[in-house]
């Protein structure tokens, strides 16, 4: 110690450089217990993932160099995991750092360090909850985290059906897959036509879905109305029925052919068959009738729980003023339904926006199009879903995944800040 304090190093300080090799400040600090299980789980670290980093930074970083023995894509979902699990490892390393300052602190006021086991204690007792989500920590990292990272990674090579194993390998490219989105007529045209009716889609299913439950929910709330618990019933039976199952049905209903629509409901009115799977047009409108029916139920129950809630001094107030009912709904129903249901509103627009179930399950994004890789109906995630599937541009529909995931986030964003749902006081 008096060497340190002539060159001005205090006892955390010195700890803490020495802990450049896990454990040593643990053992400096006298924590011989802590120091050995430091010092342990290092060299377990380091021996376990030796192999791991070699060939994972270097797959990650060529994505191979020899074919048929190297695969692009193995090489770089590897070279992920290396850089997840070096993560890891840097906070494991930060924790040895920060507790033999904390430790060497203690010193340095004339205190003694913890031992191990009121160090066990103290760990349990202050970071519980630390210790509770550590797992599921672990896990969202290689459930989630990583698939993010692979797609995200993805975008920036030019894995298609031309480089894949074993024939071929994948080449780092940069923005050049991004570019192309927007420079190529075929890629260009097809991702602003089906941009356009994702939004358009979006904004229609989901305010006919809203528009329809809220109103329904509001007739039924009706004082003078009877049997309002049957009602009530009838209206969320669609919501009970399984999604892809009503979908199903509704396609077989609007088949062209032998259909129920064209041959019992529009026969029976003198109209002439509609092509509801052959014309774009009119399968657009299919789709965005069955999505509010599919869509209404779940509003209609969520606003029932809002309608109940509102005090009815508030009308009592209105009616004495004068009042209208429309004024009535104007300024108070409409506002606090709004005010309460703003997130899950929110949420209606970010599904339907990739709201792939009824969009494939329906006409499977049908009708074609010429000259166009996308169905007259597609979204951009079914889009992204052919791109994978049929035509193997991986690259490029993990590059579109990002813009998807883009918008989305920008439309939760700004519609988050324009709502006080989620402000505090």
């Amino acid at each position: 110690m008096p060497q340190a304090e002539k060159k001005g190093l205090s006892h955390a300080t010195l700890a803490t450089i020495l802990s450049i090799i896990p454990g040593v400040g643990q053992f400096f600090n006298r924590q011989i217990l802590k120091g050995c299980l430091f010092l342990l789980i290092a060299i377990l670290y380091v021996g376990g993932f030796a192999n791991l980093f070699n060939m994972g930074f270097w797959g990650l970083f060529t994505l191979g160099t020899e074919v048929p023995r190297d695969n692009s894509i193995f090489l770089l979902a590897e070279g992920l995991i290396a850089v997840l699990v070096l993560g890891i490892g840097l906070l494991f390393y930060y924790l040895n750092l920060r507790d033999a300052y904390k430790n060497g602190e203690a010193v340095d006021n004339g205190l003694k360090p913890a031992g191990f086991v009121r160090s066990f204690k103290d760990m349990t007792e202050n970071s519980y909850p630390y210790l509770l989500v550590s797992p599921g920590v672990l896990l969202l990292i290689f459930t989630v985290i990583f698939p993010i990272l692979f797609s995200f990674a993805l975008a920036f090579t030019n894995y298609n059906l031309y480089h894949t194993a074993p024939a071929h390998l994948a080449d780092w490219v940069g923005f050049n897959t991004f570019k192309q989105i927007f420079t190529v007529d075929i890629w260009r045209s097809t991702f602003f036509d089906v941009l356009g009716w994702t939004v358009i889609w979006t904004l229609v299913a989901s305010t006919l879905s809203i528009a329809i439950g809220i109103f329904l929910a509001i007739v039924v709330h009706q004082k003078d109305l009877k049997f309002k618990k049957f009602w009530r019933t009838v209206l969320v039976l669609p919501w009970a029925v399984p999604g892809f199952v009503t979908i199903l049905i509704f396609a077989g209903m609007f088949n062209d052919s032998f259909g129920a629509i064209n041959n019992v409901l529009l026969h029976s009115l003198g109209i002439k068959a509609i092509p509801w799977m052959t014309d774009a047009n009119w399968t657009k409108v299919a789709l965005l009738f069955i999505q509010s029916w599919l869509g209404f139920p779940y509003i209609f129950v969520v606003t029932t729980g809002v309608l109940q809630s509102i005090p009815e001094d508030l009308y009592e107030a209105a009616l004495m003023d004068g009042a209208t009912a429309w004024e009535k709904f104007r300024n108070i129903t409409l506002p606090f339904i709004l005010t309460q249901m703003a997130p899950i509103i929110i949420t209606q627009y970010t599904f339907n926006f990739n709201n792939f179930n009824i969009i494939y399950l329906f006409n499977n994004g049908g009708p074609a199009v010429a000259n166009s890789t996308a169905g007259g109906t597609d979204i951009l995630v079914s889009w992204i879903y052919k791109l994978t599937m049929q035509s193997s541009q991986y690259a490029l529909a993990a590059a579109l995944t990002i813009l998807l995931s883009f918008f989305v986030i920008l439309i939760a964003l700004i519609q988050f800040r324009r709502t006080n749902s989620f402000k505090e006081g």
